[in-house]
């Protein structure tokens, strides 16, 4: 895990993929469609408010710069530019209960995204398609978060994966596995014993 000189040292770089990778590298949700789609400045800048939150070194200037950041990106849809890193960017902002209208207006931008079914959509267009990965990523990022549980429909979207369930390739049913249990949601099936060491992998 990188430590706050890493991160520092990255930023000043301006080594956003880089650093980016490096953060992830270690965590569930870390993926090659991860990397290619969230590896700009914003993602970075929000995984490294993560990382220092983690370390306990939110008192260090290094925070305030990357919180600046990731405030100054918010577009005027309460978005960061996508599904994906939207969620990444209010796991941030909602570390240590926090709170404030960056907060609404991301929450408010996911509310009007996600689909009748209860996913998301990989583009941030509501009539475009619901994708697996995508709202596997949202849930595993924020299902945990109480703000969150209260502004979207959590029932829905977990209805949506047990019905999919058999459809959902690879890294989609990996997530998903972990955002039901980090939603504290109840699993169908019981897994197999593969599925079971798959999960703690």
């Amino acid at each position: 895990m990188m430590t706050t000189r890493q991160i520092e040292r990255l930023w000043d770089a301006r080594g956003f993929d880089r650093m980016f990778k490096d953060l992830t590298a270690a965590r569930p949700e870390a993926s090659m469609r991860l990397e290619f789609e969230c590896g700009r400045a914003t993602p970075a800048a929000a995984m490294g408010l993560i990382r220092l939150n983690e370390l306990n070194q939110s008192h260090v200037p290094l925070y305030s710069q990357l919180l600046r950041s990731l405030l100054a990106a918010q577009e005027s849809d309460g978005g960061w530019g996508d599904v994906m890193t939207t969620a990444l960017c209010l796991r941030a902002l909602l570390l240590d209960q926090g709170d404030g209208p960056a907060i609404e207006r991301g929450l408010r931008y996911l509310v009007n995204l996600q689909k009748s079914e209860g996913n998301w959509p990989k583009v941030p267009i509501r009539r475009m398609p619901g994708d697996a990965y995508v709202s596997a990523f949202v849930l595993f990022q924020l299902g945990d978060c109480q703000p969150f549980r209260e502004a979207v429909r959590l029932d829905d979207a977990a209805n949506w994966f047990r019905a999919h369930e058999a459809d959902l390739d690879a890294e989609s049913r990996r997530l998903w596995d972990r955002a039901a249990i980090k939603c504290r949601l109840p699993q169908v099936r019981i897994p197999t014993p593969s599925r079971q060491l798959a999960l703690w992998s």
